[in-house]
């Protein structure tokens, strides 16, 4: 636990991290994913809770590892390269042994991320994304058991991201050593992590990988993080909830009380009316419900439709690949996979 003005920013957070593999802490901004690893790190001192190395304690709230004793990698926003040192000497700059020596493991290094021929170069030399790769080298050179990554691809041009992601992922998988990356980025948690900590106002929500982190959210918000979302709500009666889509399941939540069913855009299907008249009903997808094109707007690789239904008047969202733009007031029925829905009970 960590407090600030005697206010909890980091509560009954419980992490392992396995050799070789990526855990992402996933969670907004505030939520105490930077403060978890400064703590880690050494930077900052729990008031509460233990920290552990391969078993080995290296904190609690009087014994504490120095930061530089924990073998522990550390790759921030700010890259913070030596302006006065060649790319060479930051990569070698916390290894012990001879210059040659030194040289050589960093030589090793910058040639891993494709940089060797910029050993003797200065960083003001280098693009931003080769900077990052610099950095990368420089926190594996000492070999650490732990790399702790904090938003280390935010600074770059989004062209860049994905390519240096990948590429930073592949040496970090050949290092072997044990990565805890912190972003707010569902897209980055996705793409890099073995397993992901969902983390909510101080404490972790849901881990898991992350298909089922996905698949299987712990909550209306965890649904919300990842996606655009529609909801529908209802209340249940024999395990049952009517909605204007059909019946949904809701077992365990008493009769009267209250539940939202949850979509996401992309598991709505759109269909032509005709006369008036919709689709069948079908087990999967339930039944049909019509609404009025309110908008549709091209997003590059979908197309984004808003829909005002006719039930309620709510605003319900679509997405469907390529270009689909129907005018403003185009009738259309929708439906929604059952096996993509989210009931969740109403929180008072």
């Amino acid at each position: 636990m960590r407090r600030y003005d005697g206010e909890a920013v980091v509560n009954d957070v419980s992490l392992s991290i396995q050799p070789g593999h990526v855990t992402c802490l996933l969670g907004p901004s505030g939520c105490g994913k930077s403060t978890t690893l400064r703590m880690i790190a050494g930077v900052e001192m729990q008031d509460s809770g233990t920290i552990h190395v391969d078993g080995h304690l290296i904190c609690d709230t009087v014994f504490r590892v120095p930061p530089e004793r924990r073998k522990i990698g550390l790759m921030f926003q700010d890259f913070a390269l030596f302006p006065h040192l060649s790319v060479g000497e930051n990569v070698a700059f916390g290894l012990k042994g001879a210059g040659a020596e030194k040289r050589r493991r960093a030589l090793d290094l910058l040639d891993r991320v494709g940089l060797a021929h910029f050993i003797d170069e200065y960083p003001h030399q280098l693009s931003g994304g080769e900077q990052q790769r610099v950095a990368l080298a420089r926190a594996l050179a000492p070999k650490p058991r732990i790399m702790l990554m904090d938003e280390p691809f935010s600074g770059l041009d989004n062209r860049l991201r994905d390519g240096i992601r990948d590429e930073t992922l592949d040496v970090l998988k050949e290092e072997g050593a044990s990565v805890l990356l912190v972003t707010h980025e569902p897209e980055e948690a996705m793409r890099m992590a073995d397993e992901i900590a969902l983390m909510r106002a101080g404490k972790i929500v849901q881990r898991g990988a992350p298909y089922n982190i996905y698949n299987a959210p712990a909550d209306k918000a965890a649904v919300a993080f990842f996606s655009d979302i529609n909801t529908l709500r209802g209340k249940v009666q024999g395990a049952l909830t009517d909605t204007p889509f059909g019946r949904f399941l809701a077992p365990g939540v008493p009769d009267g009380a209250s539940v939202e069913i949850v979509f996401r855009p992309q598991h709505v299907s759109i269909d032509f009316d005709r006369d008036g008249r919709g689709p069948n009903p079908t087990v999967i997808a339930g039944t049909p419900a019509r609404g009025l094109v309110e908008r549709a707007r091209f997003m590059g690789s979908e197309s984004l439709i808003e829909f005002r239904m006719d039930y309620d008047d709510t605003i319900l969202k679509a997405t469907v690949p390529n270009v689909f733009l129907p005018k403003p007031g185009t009738p259309l029925w929708l439906s929604v996979r059952r096996d993509r829905c989210f009931v969740f009970p109403v929180r008072s």
